[in-house]
């Protein structure tokens, strides 16, 4: 059988003409016309007025820290239920992670748990030099509160919105709430770059020095002058153009992974002790991923039980993330919280959700996961 993918990248017929495009122009380095159209681009969907394109969104959150000054010993807050990636840059500056529990109603940060975390800082004699917010599985967090809670004590706030691009809250765009906004184009986001990234905002200091930092901190001389280290984080022109291809694609992407989150709803929803991650009346997901979680005393299956089966059936379906604050890299983390992040890990799937899922795959999921529930 072939196998179904959870998330796989979807390259279409323009996507080739506008690589081929950039190609046949000879911009194969990372300066050029695609690359500069791109970061405009991005940044009129969001509303920002500066935007810096990278290599990855790793390396985006990096520039971000060091665009805000982070050193070594400072405090940087951040969810327990997401990627690593979105703690690692913190450790690369030499600062200190506190990870923050969930909230159930998005699964995302949860402001009360960042409103003790902050308290807790300040009360030790240090307060945090950021925040960095992360909008996980294409739903945004309460930006609201978090917004206000970032502004009542003056610490900078940092979007991670790698899952969410065109995702919105109260009618705004993700990416367009924070200090800084960062997103990522890896292959198995709504759109692709094959791997890339980048940093918007509307402080034009932090884009540039970011912006410098990703480009070795060359000076602007003919020979190669550098005052401080630098980093090659840039993005080439080449990948460029397929990101600005892709972005032209969005909307009818988040069309597709939509209908697929309202079939799975529709087939699945009522099985016992199947519960989907809640959608907020306050925002719009991007429905990058459809997520469950299954209660194994009503369902009589646990969450490992499920992949196992739908791994013998060629159909990747994987955990959601596993809390930062039990990966072994992080054990001396400080944590402020309870236990709504373990339990979403412990009992969550992810299902294959791709804008190129067709329909007769989608049903063979369905199928299949029913099967397994009944």
């Amino acid at each position: 059988m072939k196998k179904i993918y959870l998330s796989p990248p979807e390259i279409r017929p323009e996507d080739y003409i506008a690589m081929q495009a950039v190609m046949d122009s000879g911009w194969i380095a990372p300066v050029g016309p695609e690359l500069d159209g791109f970061e405009k681009a991005l940044a009129d969907r969001i509303g920002r007025s500066n935007a810096c394109a990278v290599n990855s969104g790793t390396s985006a959150l990096h520039l971000a820290l060091l665009a805000l000054g982070v050193e070594p010993g400072d405090t940087i807050l951040c969810p327990s239920l997401t990627f690593a990636g979105c703690a690692f840059p913190i450790l690369y500056c030499g600062a200190t992670p506190v990870f923050i529990d969930s909230e159930k109603e998005t699964w995302n940060m949860d402001p009360a748990h960042l409103e003790v975390a902050i308290s807790e800082s300040i009360d030790a004699g240090k307060v945090p030099k950021a925040v960095i917010v992360v909008h996980i599985y294409g739903q945004c967090a309460k930006m609201d509160l978090i917004s206000a809670i970032c502004k009542q004590y003056g610490i900078p706030l940092i979007e991670d919105v790698a899952e969410a691009l065109g995702a919105s809250f109260h009618g705004k765009p993700a990416g367009s709430f924070g200090d800084l906004a960062f997103f990522s184009f890896n292959g198995n986001k709504i759109i692709t770059t094959s791997g890339g990234g980048m940093l918007l905002s509307d402080k034009a200091e932090l884009v540039e020095k970011a912006r410098y930092l990703a480009h070795q901190a060359r000076e602007p001389a003919l020979h190669y002058e550098h005052k401080v280290v630098g980093y090659n984080y840039r993005m080439s022109n080449v990948l460029a153009a397929l990101g600005r291809s892709q972005l032209n694609d969005l909307d009818r992407r988040i069309r597709c992974r939509e209908k697929h989150y309202q079939k799975y709803i529709e087939t699945l929803g009522s099985l016992d002790g199947v519960s989907f991650m809640p959608i907020y009346d306050s925002g719009e997901p991007n429905y990058w991923l459809t997520c469950l979680t299954i209660d194994p005393k009503l369902a009589r299956k646990n969450r490992d039980l499920i992949i196992k089966l739908c791994e013998e059936e060629s159909i990747e379906i994987r955990p959601t993330w596993k809390p930062l604050h039990l990966q072994p890299v992080f054990k001396s983390a400080h944590y402020v919280g309870k236990d709504v992040a373990e339990d979403l890990y412990t009992n969550g799937l992810c299902l294959p959700s791709g804008s190129n899922l067709s329909d007769i795959s989608r049903d063979r999921v369905i199928t299949v996961l029913g099967d397994a529930l009944n």
